[in-house]
């Protein structure tokens, strides 16, 4: 079995109420749910932070036992050069994953400090950037 870890950056934990029109009104607790039933062959686990060396810490735990990491990193995808250096230094592949598509956004979102060392980027697809994610390991 598989072992996978999701792992989420700050506001992510408003998901259900924060900005339905960009994000849906699902939480992320209810879409969990949803596909730990689904996908009964992968073992996954979950981490959300607001707090940068959090992410950063939970990456230098997990990045060399995991099979891989689904890192939405939220607006730290476009800030954090800490988070972009510990996914470069960790040994587990990791797809970066956003639910709205960042291209269609500001301009400061067209830029990753994680898609250089990221297995894959998915987005644009809603909480189903997640399930593509989870497939592509």
């Amino acid at each position: 079995m598989k072992k996978l870890i999701i792992i989420n950056g700050p506001n992510l934990n408003l998901l259900g109420k924060r900005e339905p029109n960009i994000y849906g009104s699902l939480s992320f607790t209810e879409f969990l749910d949803e596909i730990t039933t689904k996908y009964t062959n992968v073992e996954i686990d979950y981490f959300q932070s607001n707090i940068e060396g959090e992410i950063i810490d939970k990456l230098h735990e997990v990045g060399f036992s995991y099979d891989g990491i689904i890192l939405n990193a939220a607006a730290y995808t476009h800030t954090s050069v800490g988070i972009g250096d510990a996914v470069k230094a960790i040994e587990t592949e990791v797809v970066e994953v956003h639910i709205s598509n960042t291209f269609n956004r500001e301009e400061f979102r067209h830029q990753s400090f994680i898609s250089p060392n990221a297995k894959g980027v998915i987005l644009g697809f809603g909480l189903q950037s997640y399930e593509l994610a989870i497939q592509s390991f």
